[in-house]
């Protein structure tokens, strides 16, 4: 398998050979683990062409489209690494942020890692993700942003766990375009990443040692 192939195909919105490459993946060839890096490589690229004004806003959104559909075709072949069930999750793009495309995808690869993933949706109050959480019995919490000022709703979600009494008894992982270390600082966050893959082995660790 190239992997190269799947990363250039990806990073040039190439839909129809990105497909071909993760069908023949789908059907055994190579691994999943290294396509989906593969496909990340290339929607890394994506970001930069974005940043320096190559691409725009409608070839973000394909390029979220393509890789959606590409890691589905892979999906079961993550899920028969996922090792078990790990038991429910949440995930949410936070208050004030209507972008899912980054969430979307986190959400697939939790799934096909093998949680029971709760996606409230976008632009999430941190009351309703806290009552969710509640209500469901869930204790990790996969916040997403895009926007800069995500980064003050997903604090005022960690604070409202605190309000609620539930804080110590769960784990938020953060992730999104503005997310560094210090900002998983200031919100509170126990974790943060820009990869999915990273957030899935975040999610395991904290299932596995609760």
């Amino acid at each position: 398998m190239e992997y190269d192939t799947i990363k250039t195909a990806m990073a040039e919105l190439d839909e129809d050979v990105l497909l071909e490459e993760m069908r023949k993946v789908a059907d055994g060839d190579g691994t999943a683990e290294e396509a989906l890096e593969a496909c990340q490589k290339g929607m890394d690229e994506v970001g930069r062409l974005f940043e320096e004004g190559e691409y725009f806003v409608g070839d973000l959104i394909f390029a979220g489209e393509i890789m959606t559909e590409a890691v589905e075709l892979i999906k079961p072949r993550l899920a028969g690494t996922g090792g078990g069930s790990y038991g429910k999750m949440l995930i949410a793009t936070v208050k004030n942020d209507l972008h899912d495309i980054g969430k979307n995808i986190v959400k697939i690869i939790l799934e096909a890692g093998g949680f029971d993933v709760l996606d409230l949706g976008t632009d999430v109050s941190p009351e309703a993700i806290v009552e969710a959480a509640r209500e469901n019995g869930i204790r990790i919490i996969a916040l997403s942003g895009v926007l800069t000022l995500s980064i003050e709703s997903m604090k005022e979600t960690v604070d409202a766990f605190t309000a609620a009494g539930m804080r110590d008894g769960v784990k938020i992982v953060i992730g999104g375009a503005p997310i560094t270390e210090a900002a998983c600082e200031r919100v509170g966050a126990d974790a943060w990443t820009k990869s999915p893959q990273k957030a899935l082995a975040y999610c395991r660790e904290w299932a596995q040692n609760a």
